[in-house]
């Protein structure tokens, strides 16, 4: 079967930190733009963060630059985005998207959320709470 899987969500006080990673089964990520989306209770789904698929080129939206890294280790077929400094406001369901081609990358710079749904896989999210 074909999927991502998040982890490593959870709740955490204010200024703490969280890593939540993304692993690949059934397929290889070598080859693909990895994005992470939060979605806030009532909000639209918003990009993050990406890297792409060729030396390790990332990504941030300006909220979390400074805050947030993105890295992948393809051995173990996955992507983790480490999360220091949390704020309330971080809180939201993380998924991360797997998208095969550059194009991706362009997109997510760009802050293209409208163009998420063409993603090739999604996970099914991990809760990220931050408060005291």
């Amino acid at each position: 079967q074909l999927q991502l899987v998040e982890s490593g969500g959870g709740l955490v006080q204010p200024g703490g930190s969280l890593t939540p990673s993304c692993a690949a089964s059934g397929f290889s990520l070598d080859d693909y733009v990895i994005e992470w989306f939060l979605q806030a209770p009532g909000k639209e789904r918003e990009g993050v963060s990406c890297i792409s698929s060729s030396a390790g080129g990332t990504h941030y939206r300006d909220s979390v630059k400074g805050r947030f890294t993105i890295s992948r280790d393809n051995a173990k077929n996955t992507v983790y985005l480490q999360m220091n400094s949390l704020k309330p406001e971080d809180t939201a369901v993380y998924y991360c998207a797997a998208g095969l081609g550059l194009r991706f990358f362009r997109l997510c710079q760009l802050g293209a959320d409208s163009a998420a749904h063409e993603y090739d896989y999604w996970g099914q999210g991990t809760q990220v709470t931050v408060s005291s």
